[in-house]
């Protein structure tokens, strides 16, 4: 018997071939399902970053459970942008910079690209440095070899790009489930009140000016301009549709999974501030620092509580420097058209994080700032989105119903007045008018 052996087919072919089939109505249930799992998944790291780590913790220690219904509140709104992205891309066959680059202006295109390279280094900042941490506290080292270690560790992962997209998702899936179960630990070491936590998720409630500005941080800096720009990137790169009716089955289970994968999300988030509040409220409300966190967990619950935090923050630092340098390379040839090696553009991105630490800058304290440059940089990748899902003559049929259309620009208009709060917090302006104090 001869012949000639049919080459072997790569993960990413493999799922294209059983997308295919499920177009064609030759798959159903969780196995339809599972071709299309990934991009809201890889997206959904951008809301488990250091910098979430940072507020959340300082959420709970200050203030107990009272705050978790506006950790619900920003995850919903997340949900609404990622859903808009994902269909920008399914729909036009485009990222969302390449459409700014071909709807607007060449000035206006060069200054969002701008802007947008600006956001994808301060997130990357604050990415670099949580995992630095994470290892400098794990492995007792110093923060710069740890930053250095970041590097390679984030680099040998992007270099799975190369093999097509699926691997790389299934690497961020994993990172995912290490987070959720490093959470779920803590949850079992320190079982929360749950009946505080089911009130407190649903029944809005402030106290005084800290509270109302730990609010706007949560809020104000949960959307994260440069998953906006990837999530639209990821989705024309996976399963290729011909007809309309293609697109809408695709985006009803891109809709799904970014359900599944930000409700996740949405979880994490709500478990990093039950954990600040069963841990630290009572007796150590004064915690608002990683590495303080750290240090305070392990006497109190011991190196179980505290080991488990560690590697849920360093599977957050790695997994989401991954995802902002994919984001960051997907700004610039979008924008501009021009593409640098991957080894120069994770370079580049980690320099500022470099800069900081070895000038002596407190690690918490560039967290912060890099989550107030995300905030000044936030409005342009929402109100371009929000401009190309209500142009027909962008989306066809798939363009925002007029109801989705009032309900995302007031969002986006409550996120972007919360973030213009939570910079003027940050620069020292009195905000005695709004508190009411």
């Amino acid at each position: 018997m001869s012949g000639v052996l049919a080459p072997r087919l790569s993960r990413s072919d493999r799922t294209v071939s059983a997308a295919a089939e499920t177009l064609a109505g030759r798959r159903s249930g969780l196995r339809a399902w599972l071709p299309f799992f990934g991009p809201a998944v890889i997206a959904s790291i951008a809301y488990m970053d250091p910098g979430n780590f940072a507020t959340n913790i300082q959420s709970g220690a200050s203030h107990g459970y009272m705050l978790l219904w506006v950790v619900v509140t920003a995850n919903l709104v997340a949900m609404l942008f990622q859903a808009m992205s994902a269909k920008l891309g399914v729909v036009t066959g485009c990222s969302l910079a390449r459409l700014c680059r071909t709807h607007f202006p060449t000035p206006v295109t060069l200054v969002m690209w701008v802007v947008s390279e600006i956001a994808a280094m301060a997130t990357d900042l604050a990415e670099t440095i949580g995992a630095a941490i994470a290892i400098s506290l794990l492995f007792g080292m110093p923060m710069v070899p740890a930053l250095m270690v970041t590097f390679v560790v984030t680099y040998a992962l992007l270099t799975l790009q190369s093999r097509g997209f699926r691997p790389l998702e299934l690497i961020i899936a994993g990172f995912v489930g290490v987070i959720c179960l490093s959470y779920l630990i803590e949850l079992i070491i320190a079982p929360p009140d749950w009946g505080a936590f089911a009130y407190h998720a649903v029944v809005p409630q402030l106290a005084g000016p800290d509270s109302v500005m730990l609010a706007v941080g949560i809020v104000g800096a949960t959307v994260m301009p440069h998953a906006i720009y990837l999530h639209s990137a990821l989705m024309p790169q996976r399963i290729p549709t011909r007809t309309d009716a293609e697109r809408r089955q695709v985006l009803r289970f891109s809709n799904r999974e970014v359900i599944i994968a930000l409700g996740l999300a949405g979880l994490v988030n709500l478990a990093m501030v039950t954990m600040a509040a069963t841990m630290f409220h009572q007796g150590h409300s004064d915690v608002g620092e990683i590495e303080t966190a750290y240090r305070t967990l392990l006497p109190l619950m011991g190196v179980a509580a505290a080991g488990a935090f560690m590697t849920a923050l360093l599977a957050s630092g790695v997994s989401s420097s991954v995802v902002g340098t994919m984001a960051g390379q997907t700004i610039m040839q979008d924008f501009v058209g021009f593409r640098i090696p991957l080894w120069l553009r994770r370079l580049v991105t980690m320099l500022p994080s470099l800069a900081v630490v070895s000038a002596g800058v407190d690690a918490t304290d560039a967290l912060v700032m890099s989550q107030v440059v995300l905030s000044l940089v936030l409005p342009v990748p929402m109100l371009a989105l929000l401009h190309l899902t209500g142009r027909r003559d962008v989306m066809g049929a798939f363009v925002n119903r007029r109801s989705t259309q009032v309900l995302a620009w007031t969002t986006t208009l409550l996120v972007i007045s919360l973030n213009g709060i939570l910079l003027l917090q940050t620069f020292g302006v009195p905000l005695n008018l709004l508190t009411g104090e």
